[in-house]
């Protein structure tokens, strides 16, 4: 599954891991994120985000 990152924090949401402290559990695609979901990091929302590049993150 594709990873992506917050343009602007840098945090790289991983679906391997998912986002468990905010009841995402592992093997959640991004896509699947449901809309309201934000980075946990910066509290941006997802249109913020990017797939990372092979390589990159």
């Amino acid at each position: 599954m594709q990873k992506y990152f917050c343009n602007p924090c840098g945090y790289t949401y991983d679906p391997e891991k998912g986002d468990p402290e905010h009841g995402i559990a592992p093997g959640t695609a991004f896509a699947d994120l449901p809309a309201d979901w934000v980075c946990p990091v910066c509290g941006v929302s997802k249109d913020m985000f990017q797939p990372c590049i092979d390589n990159y993150n």
